[in-house]
């Protein structure tokens, strides 16, 4: 085993397991990562291409939603290839700096996507609660504005975090049993009192993902408030169909995240390699099926991928 000196933190180097407990089954394991990791860049740039060139498409929604394929890109990109290097090759060695910087991009990323998915439902309640303004309310100014928002609260809430763990003094085991790093998992190694990071990780979480999803569950209850007491069934339904792709991608969002945080706390018989599973779906999911759950409800976004498709055949 192992160990690392905590004199020389700066050259320290930690070694990923993967999932202990299924080292013979990562070869498999390996293949839906590798799967959605490929689903996610094609999905998710194809997104992105198609809102940056069709015209039609430069409105609020679709701004929004090529914010989010940006950051799934980032997310998956941290996360996967570090995975697949250790199922394929082994190679689990990661130092320090890129540890940190991988708890950096992951953190931050997590919640940039979270305040995006709140822009999101913002933009659903004033087109549905004061469409006549929405033009207005929801600008092509205001949108950068929000992007830059979010982007900025992202990076200064999640930058503590990189001084948190730099400063640990290591001196103990430095095999973590994960496909990446994370910042509670890194600083349990630390031989130092670590309630700061407990402390400030709590505090990061509610102020920001979990106030986030506060913010979205009263914004539908406004809408649903909204669209019932629409005239006829008929707007009923064109109402809540704009809300469909957002509610499929929040709820691959949100829910995986839930499952894993109440798996941690409650299941302390459930085995180790079940909460890593868990925690490898909130990052492989959403980047996965989010441009799937748009391009297939959105007929806008359909119409163009399907007619960029046909050019290229003819």
């Amino acid at each position: 085993m192992v160990t690392i000196n905590y004199t020389d933190t700066s050259h320290s180097l930690f070694f990923l397991l993967g999932i202990p407990g299924l080292e013979d089954q990562h070869t498999w394991i390996s293949l839906p990562f590798f799967l959605s990791y490929l689903i996610s860049l094609l999905g998710n740039s194809l997104l992105i291409l198609v809102i940056m060139t069709e015209h039609s498409l430069h409105e609020p929604m679709y701004l929004f939603l090529c914010m989010l394929a940006a950051a799934d890109l980032i997310l998956s990109t941290t996360t996967v290839p570090k995975a697949l290097a250790i199922f394929w090759f082994h190679a689990g060695a990661i130092s320090l700096d890129g540890c940190v910087t991988q708890i950096f991009f992951i953190h931050a990323t997590f919640i940039a996507e979270s305040g995006i998915l709140l822009a999101m439902a913002f933009d659903r309640y004033v087109a549905i609660c004061d469409p006549l303004h929405y033009s207005t309310v929801l600008s092509h100014a205001v949108i950068v504005r929000i992007g830059l928002a979010v982007a900025l609260r992202s990076f200064c809430v999640i930058l503590p975090d990189v001084f948190l763990v730099k400063r640990l003094p290591f001196c103990g085991s430095n095999l973590l049993p994960h496909t990446y790093c994370e910042h509670m998992a890194v600083a349990k190694f630390a031989c130092a009192d670590i309630r700061v990071n407990v402390w400030y990780g709590l505090s990061v979480l509610l102020s920001t993902v979990v106030l986030d999803a506060l913010l979205i569950l009263v914004s539908y209850s406004l809408i649903l408030y909204a669209v019932f007491h629409l005239p006829s069934r008929r707007a009923w339904q064109k109402a809540l169909g704009t809300c469909g792709s957002h509610l499929g991608v929040i709820s691959m969002f949100y829910l995986p995240g839930i499952f894993t945080v109440v798996t941690q706390r409650f299941g302390h018989h459930v085995p180790l390699h079940t909460h890593i599973l868990l925690a490898n779906v909130c990052m492989l999911a959403p980047p996965m099926m989010n441009p799937i759950i748009y391009g297939i409800k959105t007929r806008q976004i359909r119409e163009r991928v399907l007619s960029i498709f046909s050019s290229q055949w003819k």
